[in-house]
C-alpha cells in the first residue's frame, strides 16, 4: 500500500511540475496509422518549432509556431504539409496531429524519446580498444575505425586470434552500422571479442571520421577500401586469420575480396545471390505481397524504371552486378547467413544461389547434386563452409512478425544471439 501510494504521490508531483513549466519543451508521442506506429518528437518555444521523426531518420524538421502559452499549442511544419495543436492537462499534451486531409489523435509526453536498445554494449568494457586509420592511396581516402581486441588479447603471442574486417550495407553509414539507435557491428564487435576474435570496424568513405570523395563512388570502389582494411590488418602481424564480415551490400563485397583471394575466411549475413535487377524485383514484389497488393513487378517492367529515373553511378553498378563469378571465384571457407523474413534480399533465391555456386567448386568432379533450402532443411555443411537460413528473423537478423522494413525501428533486439554464437562457434572452428 505505501508503495502504491508513493508512486502516486510521484506521478502527481510529475505531472504538477509539467503543468507549472508549460508547453515549452520538448515532447514526444505515438501516431497509430494502423499500419504502423510513428514515433514524434517535437520542441518548442515561443521562437520557433521543430519535429524529429526517428523512425524514418528525419530531425529538425522547421516548423511555425502559430500559437503557444502554458496551456495551448498550435504549430505548422509547411515543409511537410504537417501541423499539431493540443492543450496541457494532466501533465500531457492532448492534441491533434494534421497532414495530408488526416486527422489523428496524439497525445505528447514531456521529454525525449528513449529507444531501448539492451544489447548495445556499455562500459566498462574487459577487453581493449583501438582508434586507427588505413587508406587507399588510389582512391585518396582515409578510413577510420575501431579495432576491438578480443578479451585477454596479448600481442607478445602473435596468431593467437583471428580477426575479421566488418564491412556495412549500402547508404553511406558509420563504423557500427547505425539505424534507428541499432548499433549491429558494435554489438557483434563485443560479442566477438568476448569469444577470442579480433575485429575492425570502420566508417564508410566520406561519412563520420572517414575521408574520400563518394560522389562517383560504386560497389567496387567501396571494395578497395575494404581490401586496404584487409591489408591493414594482414601487416600488423598479430593475428592467425584475417576474414572479412559483410552485410548486405557488404557481402557482395566480401565475396569481391574472396574472389581476390585477399580473406581467409568470408561470413555474409543477407549477400545478393543475384544480379541486381533481379533482386529488386524480388524485393519489390514481397513489399507489395507484404502490403496486401498483387505482387507483378516483372523485370521488363524493373528494367523500364530504372531506365526512366535518373540514376547514380552506385545505382547503375548495383542493379547490372551480377555477383556469381565473384561467389564461384571464392575458395575460402564461407558462412552465409539469411533470415527467412528478408524482405530486402530474400533467403531461399539468394542463399541457394550462393550455395549452388560454392557447392559446383567443391563437388566438380563429382556427380552429386546440391541440397536444396526448405523449412525444414534450413542449413546446409560443405567442407569448412556453412549456410543457414534462421527462422522468423529479417534483413537485420531481428526477430521480427512480417519482415517489414517499419519493423525495424520497433524491436529492441539489435541481433539474434544465435547468430551471434553461430558466427563466433564457426570462426573459432577454423583455427
Amino acid at each position: 500500500m505505501r508503495k502504491t501510494l508513493l508512486f502516486a504521490a510521484v506521478m502527481a508531483i510529475m505531472a504538477a511540475t509539467a503543468q507549472a513549466q508549460g508547453i515549452a519543451g520538448t515532447w514526444h508521442g505515438q501516431l497509430n496509422l494502423q499500419v504502423m506506429k510513428l514515433n514524434l518528437v517535437f520542441h518548442f518555444s515561443k521562437e520557433k518549432c521543430t519535429l524529429d521523426s526517428p523512425d524514418q531518420g528525419a530531425k529538425g524538421i522547421a516548423g511555425e509556431i502559430k500559437e503557444l502559452d502554458e496551456k495551448k499549442v498550435d504549430a505548422a511544419f509547411p515543409s511537410i504539409g504537417a501541423a499539431f495543436s493540443g492543450d496541457l492537462k494532466d501533465g500531457k499534451i492532448i492534441g491533434t496531429f494534421r497532414q495530408m486531409g488526416r486527422e489523428l489523435p496524439l497525445t505528447l509526453t514531456a521529454g525525449e524519446f528513449v529507444r531501448l536498445r539492451p544489447q548495445t554494449p556499455q562500459p566498462p568494457y574487459p577487453y581493449e580498444t583501438r582508434e586507427v586509420t588505413f587508406t587507399n592511396a588510389e582512391a585518396k581516402a582515409t578510413l577510420a575505425g575501431t579495432l576491438t581486441l578480443p578479451v585477454g588479447f596479448d600481442s607478445s603471442q602473435a596468431g593467437k586470434h583471428p580477426v575479421v574486417l566488418m564491412v556495412t550495407g549500402s547508404g553511406l553509414q558509420d563504423r557500427d552500422e547505425t539505424l534507428f539507435d541499432h548499433r549491429p557491428f558494435a554489438v557483434i564487435a563485443d560479442y566477438l571479442a568476448r569469444h577470442g576474435i579480433a575485429s575492425l570496424r570502420y566508417d564508410d568513405r566520406g561519412f563520420a571520421q572517414s575521408t574520400g570523395d563518394v560522389s562517383q563512388a560504386t560497389t567496387l570502389d567501396f571494395s578497395r577500401d575494404a581490401e586496404a582494411g584487409i591489408r591493414y590488418l594482414q601487416s600488423l602481424k598479430e593475428f592467425s586469420k584475417v576474414g572479412i564480415l559483410g552485410h548486405s551490400e557488404g557481402g557482395s563485397i566480401a565475396f569481391m575480396l574472396g574472389a581476390r583471394q585477399m580473406a581467409d575466411f568470408v561470413v555474409t549475413l543477407a549477400a545478393p545471390g543475384i544480379k541486381g535487377d533481379t533482386l529488386l524485383v524480388e524485393q519489390t514484389n514481397a513489399l507489395l505481397r507484404l502490403s496486401g497488393q498483387p505482387a507483378t513487378m516483372t523485370l521488363k517492367q524493373m528494367r523500364l524504371t530504372m531506365f526512366l529515373q535518373e540514376t547514380n553511378p552506385w545505382y547503375q553498378f548495383f542493379t547490372e552486378y551480377d555477383p556469381s563469378g565473384d561467389i564461384a571465384a571464392t575458395r575460402c571457407p564461407v558462412f552465409a547467413l539469411n533470415g527467412s523474413l528478408d524482405m530486402q534480399v530474400l533467403a531461399e533465391s539468394n542463399l541457394n544461389a550462393i550455395y549452388n555456386l560454392q557447392f559446383t567448386i567443391h563437388n566438380s568432379q563429382s556427380n552429386h547434386q546440391p541440397s536444396k533450402f526448405n523449412h525444414q532443411n534450413s542449413t546446409i555443411n560443405l567442407q569448412n563452409s556453412k549456410f543457414k537460413i534462421y527462422p522468423g528473423l529479417n534483413h537485420l537478423f531481428q526477430h521480427a512478425k512480417t519482415g517489414a522494413t517499419t519493423e525495424y525501428a520497433n524491436i529492441e533486439e539489435t541481433i539474434s544471439e544465435e547468430v551471434l554464437s553461430d558466427i563466433a562457434k564457426w570462426i573459432n572452428s577454423l583455427r
